[in-house]
């Protein structure tokens, strides 16, 4: 039987979602309590990876067992209590033995909260950037990003993908209370994609580039074209769609 887990995570203190050799990761972290809780060796499968430091507050992974979970909510119950408290599981779903958390989501959405004016409450989970920076020029260049598929200028180099191409259909910075918001939204995203994006609209919202810099730095398929990468901490993965139907009926 094949389960879905719906969860949420803060990164701070992991080495992203993805198993790594000699440091902890969220997946590493609750393939041992599942593990625990089933007396037997279980892997599981995240919807994608998140690097160091990047939170999700919205995050789906799947497991197989061979023991039937009749309690589903006794084991989330019990799966929460083994877990840290930077590591939170929401729900357990029942799935089709195809599923897969990370091939089947349709659109990934990421959020990135930066704020201009220091604040004690948001310092470890935003950006600070003491500048002054023009956000609707920010937006005008983000408008760019639908105008094209292919974005290896934005990709971690030494990556093991076999397409840089992907559909963008939402970028936009708004302000939210007292912090200012950039949401992003694809059908899939490389390595790095969204903090970079980020860095280069930065530049253009600094003054150091214009809107059409954009334009060049994507057609350049060049990551050294492309602006620097924004800090880790203030990027979260907020939502996941996946097709309609896919979850089993009890």
């Amino acid at each position: 039987m094949r389960y879905l887990l719906e969860l949420s995570f803060n990164g701070s203190n992991y080495h992203g979602w993805q198993i790594q050799p000699k440091s902890i990761s969220v997946q590493e972290t609750i393939e041992k309590c599942i593990s625990t809780i089933l007396n037997k060796k279980t892997n599981i499968v995240g919807a994608g990876r998140t690097d160091t430091g990047v939170h999700a507050s919205y995050f789906c992974a799947h497991f197989d067992s061979l023991i039937t979970i009749e309690d589903k909510t006794d084991f989330v119950y019990k799966l929460n209590s083994f877990l840290p408290n930077d590591i939170s599981i929401h729900n357990l779903y029942k799935v089709s033995d195809d599923f897969h958390a990370r091939f089947d989501a349709l659109s990934r959405t990421y959020q990135y909260k930066l704020n201009t004016k220091k604040n004690p409450f948001l310092i470890d989970g935003s950006y600070f950037l003491k500048k002054d920076i023009d956000f609707s020029k920010m937006n005008l260049a983000a408008l760019k990003l639908y105008n094209y598929k292919d974005f290896k200028c934005f990709s971690k180099s030494n990556t093991d993908v076999h397409t840089f191409d992907c559909n963008i259909t939402n970028a936009k910075w708004r302000f939210k209370e007292n912090y200012w918001l950039f949401e992003i939204s694809a059908n899939r995203f490389l390595r790095n994609m969204v903090r970079a994006i980020i860095g280069t609209l930065i530049e253009i919202g600094e003054g150091k580039n214009e809107i059409n810099h954009m334009d060049k730095v994507i057609m350049s398929k060049n990551r050294e074209e492309a602006g620097y990468s924004v800090p880790a901490h203030g990027l979260y993965l907020t939502d996941i769609i996946y097709p309609e139907n896919f979850l089993l009926d009890d």
